[in-house]
């Protein structure tokens, strides 16, 4: 039966594992930050109103660690160059993200780190080598240049989806839609890219956890440290799992990551023209913009989600994957419901800080 058929694929197992993981860690993560006083406190620039954790990242790494741990017991791992290189990275990201969130990096420093372990995963095999071809024919090779828009790629993403986390379950959504959108690309192209689906599903499994206690008022927010380790993830998988099929496909990202990309594209041109830097904090990202034209935050949040959904389906259009995948589709839409159903069910709070500088 194709029900029977979807609960063993490996992707689905994952999804649910670091599901389950997540739901037990976060918790744990919530107790021990309020002990040790890892925590967000309110300020003069600050909105939120208590304290609040910050490592929520802890919890989301470790929860896909741990999936990955469970699927090796279980033989399900696909092992590769590209995936160890793959969860290196997020895993180097997720530990500057972390020391970011407790010690508050200088942000060139930041940066720096950042395109280094960008660097590693491009010798690794993460490599954007070819772009579409305007006039036609075959995708136009990169050469030389592969390793700079590839940086540029993964370094910039990573920090794009660092900017949107500004508000209670905004960048929580925003990603799992996104990751469910790779997932279901890689696994729909040909030929299939089984490490993609894999690592994009885990990715939605351990975000929908933190989600549930994300959600305004949030419990617990994601940090430096979730925010890049996931914007390294849907960096790298939407190289290795979108932009390797057909030559259009290299474009395909641009719709799944729409909310991120067009945040963080206005938001560096707008502090450029102020004679500021990029990575100098401000109030004015989409979600403030949002909020200041009369949005609460919950319906911020199911703004540019549904931006994010309308993305994904047309990139998952292009590829046939609404009509051959419409079950994961359905699957989506309600946890969706029912993480709104949630969300509505409890008492607003204040907008979380912007990440991209504290």
């Amino acid at each position: 039966m194709l029900i029977t058929k979807l609960i063993t694929q490996p992707h689905i197992i994952g999804a649910f594992i670091s599901y389950i993981i997540g739901v037990f860690i976060v918790p744990i993560v919530i107790e021990f930050s309020q002990k040790e006083g890892l925590v967000d406190v309110p300020n003069e620039r600050k909105i939120h109103k208590i304290p609040v954790s910050r490592l929520g990242g802890i919890a989301i790494w470790a929860s896909a660690m741990l999936t990955f741990f469970v699927l090796v017991l279980l033989s399900y791992y696909p092992y590769g160059k590209l995936l160890s290189g793959i969860l290196l990275g997020g895993s180097l990201m997720f530990l500057l993200g972390l020391v970011d969130d407790i010690y508050n990096l200088n942000a060139k420093f930041k940066l720096a780190i950042q395109l280094i372990v960008a660097t590693v995963v491009f010798l690794l095999g993460v490599q954007i080598d070819t772009i579409f071809n305007p006039f036609g024919g075959d995708p136009l090779r990169l050469a030389w240049l592969s390793y700079p828009i590839t940086i540029l790629w993964i370094v910039g993403i990573s920090n794009a989806v660092n900017f949107i986390d500004g508000v209670d379950g905004l960048a929580g959504s925003v990603i799992t839609v996104s990751s469910v959108t790779l997932a279901l690309i890689a696994a729909a192209i040909s030929p299939s890219n089984s490490v993609t689906t894999l690592i994009a599903f885990i990715l939605a499994g351990s975000m929908l956890a933190f989600l549930t206690f994300n959600f305004n008022p949030a419990k617990i927010f994601m940090g430096d440290s979730g925010a890049l380790f996931s914007g390294f993830l849907l960096a790298t998988l939407s190289v290795t799992g979108v932009m390797k099929g057909a030559a259009l496909a290299v474009l395909l990202p641009f719709l799944v990551l729409a909310v991120p990309i067009i945040d963080i594209t206005f938001s560096s041109i707008r502090r450029i023209l102020k004679g500021k830097s990029p990575f100098v904090a401000d109030a004015e990202h989409i979600h403030h913009k949002l909020i200041k034209a009369g949005l609460s935050q919950k319906k911020t949040v199911a703004v540019l989600t549904l931006l994010a959904i309308c993305g994904g389906a047309l990139a998952t259009y292009f590829t046939g994957t609404l009509k051959n995948y419409f079950c994961y589709i359905a699957v989506l839409i309600i946890i969706m419901i029912i993480l709104s159903f949630i969300s509505l069910r409890t008492k607003p709070q204040a907008i979380e800080p912007d990440n991209d500088e504290k």
